[in-house]
């Protein structure tokens, strides 16, 4: 059973920064798995953050977070995280990892394309 859960959410100032990690079990990383972190802000459709493919390759999803966010993994803890750096107002949102198993090396960048979620972390960001 492909489960996803999410943990690191929490309260951050302007500037200030969170890591977010996605346990992943009932399956490894590395068998075919891409990972994607999504975020959705109240009011507003879920959008994706960043990817990363079964053999490691980074894709980012939303020019926003460019040069501040990234996206890692941990092969032996079957654990994705996404590292948030220099964080703004505009990123606060309930984040989301999910998985696909595809023989590809893009990860998806739809929502749509992802078949297993996890329950989110909330990310609030407040002076």
């Amino acid at each position: 059973q492909v489960q996803l859960v999410e943990s690191g959410g929490g309260l951050a100032q302007p500037g200030g920064s969170l890591r977010l990690s996605c346990a992943a079990s009932g399956f490894r990383l590395v068998e075919f798995y891409h990972i994607g972190w999504f975020r959705q802000a109240p009011g507003k459709e879920r959008e994706g953050v960043l990817c990363i493919n079964h053999v490691g390759s980074r894709t980012i999803l939303t020019g926003s977070v460019k040069g501040r966010f990234t996206i890692s993994r941990d092969i032996g803890k079957n654990t994705v995280y996404l590292q948030m750096n220099s964080l703004e107002p505009e990123d606060t949102a309930v984040y989301y990892c999910a998985a696909v198993r595809r023989l590809t090396q893009t990860c998806p960048v739809s929502r749509n394309d992802y078949a297993y979620w996890g329950q989110g972390t909330q990310v609030t960001v407040f002076s």
